[in-house]
């Protein structure tokens, strides 16, 4: 099964770097760096032993932040190796880390490209943030006694049904890893069910409760209310996909209605889709304004699309209601953490599926709120944006929920320091 899988990716590399062109269109930066998505990373500067974490995008990079100082303090004679599979995953560690780490992109599930990028780096440890299940690179790595930990891992019933149609490699390549540090014990309990050696499954909790904002953040957000007028409505539909702007615009122009100074606040999730986005919110008819403009929103703005990247936080801080996107198509939803974290009023749509055990916690908890629809939608954020009452139990109902969940960065952390023995060098 292995082979065929190696063949199948051989035969899909054309179909693979066309789709690198074909989204180079709008993100140029996939353009660059093909060398290192073949194995061929730069050659480190710094001849400290490696510990390598992948995250592949943002949200991991994100998530990875309360580790990533961890293993920073815990093993202060190693370098650490953050390596990402988007430019969007790239420039955050950049933003978040600076020098104080090395980056590259993770290469290709191929072996040349897999054993090249070891080879390289030689780390004496990784850490796969999620559920990045490579055949090849946990297989490789374990053939050269690198110890590797899926962390912060999920494995919803719908992604086990997925696994299970190849039960024999499925169940080789989990049991290749050192541990698996589960979300919940509900994950725990599907990856034992694939194969994986329930003694080395561990549920720690979530690593994406840990977000900690910076202070500077609420500061800035307070400041650009003020140029927008503090009494002004403001809601915001972060990390939409293709189809939801159309029902959020619908939506917004009924809450309109009753808020006639209404902002909405609309962040694609793909930086190639911020031209689309602003061109249906003009033929929508709305007065639209980019961010990359760097003017403020005056009366008359009645859309504001955030065409800049690493500013979602900030936005989340500006917002009274805050509608996290991709679960209004069934695309499975994104994290509602980070405006959690920031208290805010929180609206989700019902396919949230990639974040379930999550959303629904919260959910129950009366601090977040499902709709099916545009009129649900307006509906709703009409009731909460004419109800501060409402929010701000809704926003201390979240900040309860993160108090008491996290924790997990220390228990990997110590899970990592019981089953990985290292010496300095």
């Amino acid at each position: 099964m292995k082979i065929l899988y190696t063949s199948l990716f051989f035969i899909c590399l054309p179909l693979i770097i066309l789709r690198l062109i074909w989204r180079g269109f709008r993100a140029p930066a996939y353009w660059q760096r093909w060398s290192e998505r073949f194995g061929a990373s730069p050659l480190l500067d710094n001849p400290a032993p490696v510990i390598w974490v992948h995250a592949v995008s943002v949200g991991e990079v994100e998530a990875a932040r309360p580790l990533i100082a961890m293993l920073q303090e815990s093993y202060d004679k190693h370098q650490i190796l953050i390596t990402t599979m988007t430019p969007t995953g790239s420039d955050r560690v950049k933003r978040l880390f600076g020098q104080s780490v090395a980056h590259c992109y993770l290469p290709y599930d191929l072996p040349f490209a897999v054993k090249r990028f070891l080879k390289r780096n030689r780390p004496v440890f990784g850490v796969i943030m999620e559920t990045e299940i490579w055949p090849n690179l946990l297989l490789i790595s374990k053939q050269h006694n690198i110890p590797l930990v899926l962390a912060n891992a999920r494995m919803s019933d719908r992604s086990a049904k997925g696994y299970l149609k190849f039960p024999k490699l499925t169940k080789q390549v989990l049991n290749s890893l050192r541990f698996i540090a589960a979300q919940s014990q509900h994950d725990r309990d599907n990856f034992h069910l694939l194969g994986a050696d329930i003694t080395d499954v561990h549920a720690i909790g979530n690593l994406k409760y840990e977000t900690h904002l910076p202070a500077s953040t609420v500061e800035q957000a307070s400041a650009m209310r003020m140029m927008w007028d503090n009494d002004r409505p403001v809601w915001v539909a972060a990390s939409t996909h293709e189809g939801e702007e159309d029902i959020i615009l619908q939506a917004s122009r009924k809450i309109r209605a009753q808020c006639p100074n209404l902002l909405l606040i609309i962040v694609p999730r793909h930086p190639e889709r911020f031209d689309r986005v602003t061109a249906i919110a003009h033929k929508s008819g709305f007065k639209t304004r980019r961010r990359s403009e760097n003017k403020p929103c005056s009366a008359d703005i009645e859309v504001l699309v955030v065409d800049t990247m690493g500013e979602l936080p900030l936005f989340y801080a500006a917002c009274d209601v805050a509608f996290v996107g991709g679960s209004l198509i069934p695309h499975g939803g994104h994290n509602i953490l980070e405006p959690a974290s920031l208290g805010r009023a929180i609206v989700v749509g019902p396919h949230y599926y990639n974040f379930n055990e999550i959303t629904r916690q919260f959910i129950e908890a009366n601090a977040t709120i499902e709709v099916n629809n545009a009129e649900n939608l307006a509906d709703t954020v009409s009731t909460l944006l004419d109800n501060a009452d409402q929010r701000a139990k809704m926003g201390e109902a979240s900040l309860k929920l993160i108090s008491a969940s996290q924790g997990a960065s220390i228990r990997l952390t110590n899970l990592i320091k019981r089953h990985i023995v290292i010496h300095d060098p």
